[in-house]
């Protein structure tokens, strides 16, 4: 799929943090769009999306002299008090053109001479590998957390076919991992998985952070209603993964291996 590049000038780049973000100061989003266009991101109902006339994944808006924002903005912040970063909350701060224009790593970069309290990255993409340099000079002020929503690659295809394999995610957790980096899996929106998916994650994180679509997507499920996604569950015969009560068969799968301490659901396993 071509994306559509639009390089752009922005005043701010820290945004306060709300609604499912509440415990963090600021959300920090690298790129307006996202190329990976998963079938039930959330951000395809939001107005970021709807007004534009072009598909969500197919545009991505390049935002330049990104780290020159944020190092201004960073200081002003924390002069006010703590501030904790949540990135990113509505586009993958990996996708793939970072590898050329590489704003993100320039924004790490910057949080790297004036550690924020602390970061949370949220990705799909193995990526995220190239920067553990930077991630390992935060320490523990620092978290990945990598979305792996299912273990079973036909099932990825079939709802997101222009995201990364999962075992190219599972060998970047293993990395980061290696690396002393701190990490946790997030099955989120959480997808139909296998009963040894739990066994999986274990041998890479020690913790897990579940979250679905009535939970996760800031409206009870009905911007995920409204994409229609309901009728791909339909059409593979999984319409049981698609019910609020879907996630407790997989929590009690993970508690089959991950102590109760290691398991969070929804907002609090993103929280800092």
């Amino acid at each position: 799929m071509q994306t559509e590049l639009l390089y752009k000038n922005p005043k701010t780049i820290l945004n306060k943090g709300t609604g499912f973000l509440i415990d963090y100061s600021h959300s920090l989003n690298p790129y307006t769009g996202c190329s990976f266009g998963c079938s039930y991101c959330y951000v395809r109902q939001m107005p970021v999306s709807t007004f534009r006339k072009a598909e969500w994944g197919t545009w991505v808006d390049v935002k330049k002299e990104a780290a020159a924002i944020l190092r201004r903005e960073l200081h002003k912040a924390k002069s006010k008090g703590k501030v904790t970063i949540f990135m990113s909350s509505s586009t993958d701060p990996y996708q793939p053109i970072e590898y050329k224009e590489q704003v993100t790593r320039s924004l790490l970069e910057v949080m790297v001479d004036n550690p924020p309290d602390f970061l949370f990255v949220q990705t799909r993409s193995p990526l995220v590998r190239r920067d553990i340099d930077l991630l390992l000079q935060l320490k523990d002020h620092v978290r990945v957390s990598m979305t792996v929503e299912t273990d079973l690659e036909d099932i990825r295809k079939h709802f997101t076919p222009q995201a990364p394999p999962i075992k190219a995610r599972l060998k970047t957790l293993e990395l980061l991992r290696d690396a002393g980096v701190p990490t946790q899996a997030t099955i989120a929106p959480m997808l139909p998985s296998s009963e040894v998916f739990p066994s999986l994650l274990k041998q890479l994180v020690n913790r897990v952070c579940v979250d679905d679509y009535f939970m996760g997507d800031g409206s009870g499920g009905r911007r995920t209603r409204n994409l229609g996604i309901r009728k791909l569950y339909e059409k593979l015969g999984l319409e049981d993964w698609y019910d609020p009560s879907a996630y407790r068969m997989v929590i009690e799968r993970l508690n089959s291996v991950f102590a109760d301490e290691q398991i969070y659901v929804s907002q609090k396993g993103f929280a800092p």
